[in-house]
């Protein structure tokens, strides 16, 4: 039988994608938001699609505010945008 490939809902578009197109966005115990590269770190995990312009529109819609339940100050989205384009640049 085939093997099911999780799902998850970007927090920007909206759209269900696989798990591996993704990027995990994190919140930590202490509450601090980051990259999860890995996808395999403890904490809160919201996925949004590897697309500079889904990581905008969750910061639009606040959709990571949402996720995690808590304000995100926009400097958090900044550091978001840069380790994007870090990965981009790879």
């Amino acid at each position: 039988m085939a093997k099911k490939i999780p799902l998850r809902q970007c927090v920007g578009c909206g759209e269900m994608k696989g798990k591996k197109e993704m990027m995990r966005i994190l919140r930590t115990a202490e509450n601090e938001i980051c990259l999860d590269t890995t996808g395999k770190k403890n904490g809160r995990g919201a996925y949004v699609c590897r697309s500079r312009e889904c990581l905008q529109k969750a910061r639009k819609n606040k959709g990571l505010e949402r996720s995690f339940k808590m304000s995100i100050p926009g400097g958090v989205y900044d550091s978001l945008e840069r380790e994007f384009e870090n990965l981009e640049a790879e």
